[in-house]
């Protein structure tokens, strides 16, 4: 196990530990997904974007992110062009991790 040593002096795995959610398909199916982050997206007004890693896969998904108290919302985005500005943002955000 990769293991290092912080500034507090105490050993930390190096591998991330993520924040999960169960995230529910169209068709049912119920998927846990480690939430990468939620961020917004320069050019896109008022809207919050989250994306999410199924914990045992490779593909992120990203969806619209909103927060009703403490509920929480994901819509798809359904245009293809909002999409794009999106990807482009997460891959320009994470790249580095």
């Amino acid at each position: 196990m990769n293991e290092k040593q912080c500034s507090c002096g105490h050993e930390h795995d190096e591998e991330l530990e993520l924040e999960t959610m169960t995230l529910t398909l169209d068709d049912d199916t119920e998927v846990e997904c480690g939430i990468l982050g939620v961020f917004e997206v320069e050019g896109i007004k008022q809207k919050e974007f989250i994306a999410l890693l199924p914990l045992d896969g490779e593909e992120v998904y990203l969806y619209e992110y909103k927060e009703n108290g403490e509920e929480i919302e994901l819509d798809v985005i359904e245009d293809d062009e909002e999409f794009e500005k999106v990807s482009n943002a997460f891959y320009d955000l994470y790249e580095e991790e």
